[in-house]
């Protein structure tokens, strides 16, 4: 269903809409609830490169796409490259949002 709605975004709104990337994202999530971890990946990846595009690094929104990557990663044993997301997620929250900010502090509880 979370396929059928993505396609239908990208097709009616355009890759770069906001309820597109929602839909990217949610897509990502049921995938890594699914145990399927590389497609997991792949569909917070698309999310995270539009989402850079379109509201740039340090918006909230990308700043949770960055999270949601780095979960997938560690899951797969990705240790390093989760930590480095992880650290571009405390980076942007602590500035954009302020390091005590309750969106920042899973970020720091990781780290």
């Amino acid at each position: 269903m979370h396929r059928r709605v993505l396609e239908a975004r990208e097709k009616v709104l355009g890759r770069e809409h906001p309820d597109t990337l929602t839909s990217f994202s949610n897509l990502g999530n049921v995938l890594g609830s699914q145990g399927k971890n590389a497609e997991a990946d792949m569909m917070h990846r698309r999310d995270l490169e539009v989402s850079e595009q379109v509201l740039g690094r340090e918006h909230p929104d990308t700043l949770s796409s960055v999270s949601k990557l780095g979960n997938v990663l560690f899951i797969q044993g990705k240790y390093e490259e989760a930590k480095t997301m992880y650290q571009q997620v405390l980076e942007g929250y602590t500035e954009v949002l302020g390091r005590e900010h309750p969106e920042a502090m899973p970020s720091l509880d990781i780290l």
